[in-house]
């Protein structure tokens, strides 16, 4: 399978126009302290910044991105910079919904593998005949044993349902999407704001 398919996922790419006048070198300048931070290394060379993060903190602006590659390019309208970062924390958004959505087959698919044996200690406990009293007990005039009873509320509580895998995939899933846009969205306005 081609990466180029799948890449999506987990890399935010984007780019953004440079001031007027503005050189390859100063916006590189610009840039540099959002990379040194904390478990962030980074390199500049042949007009691309690349960087790699381990560790980072939380305080760091940039702490969902793992690496990434800056590139400026002349194109006709003047200089533009190009953006492709990655981030482990989408990929694992993303396949955090496909996770639960498995659980919550497996409950169902166990739930109906449990069905026979709960029908057949349901018919057996309605065959059972009423347990014998012992002597002594009947000449105390003590009750008779009853049979045990089958509370509805406790079979219900006991099944197992896939509700919560579900809200759970949901949940990932809807983190995802608003992380992708949010981190898209929030990295363009720091780049824009720093190369003021």
């Amino acid at each position: 399978m081609n990466s180029r398919f799948t890449d999506w996922i987990w890399h935010i790419g984007g780019s953004l126009a440079l001031a007027p006048g503005q050189s390859e070198e100063e916006a590189f300048d610009r840039l540099t302290p959002l990379f040194r931070r904390s478990g962030t290394s980074h390199e500049r060379a042949n007009g691309r910044l690349t960087f790699r993060k381990k560790d980072q903190a939380a305080q760091d602006e940039m702490a969902v991105f793992d690496g990434g590659v800056l590139r400026i390019e002349n194109e006709p309208a003047g200089r533009v910079l190009h953006y492709r970062l990655t981030s482990r924390a989408l990929l694992f958004c993303f396949l955090a919904p496909l996770l639960f959505l498995a659980f919550g087959q497996a409950t169902v698919a166990l739930g109906k593998l449990d069905k026979p044996a709960a029908e057949a200690s349901d018919k057996s406990a309605k065959e059972q005949k009423a347990l014998p009293q012992n002597p002594i007990d009947k000449a105390l005039g003590a009750p008779a044993p009853e049979k045990p009873k089958k509370d509805g509320k406790e079979e219900q509580g006991r099944k197992s349902s896939p509700t919560a895998a579900y809200v759970f995939a949901a949940m990932f899933a809807a983190l995802y999407v608003a992380g992708r846009f949010i981190e898209s969205r929030r990295v363009n306005m720091l780049f824009r704001q720093s190369l003021r």
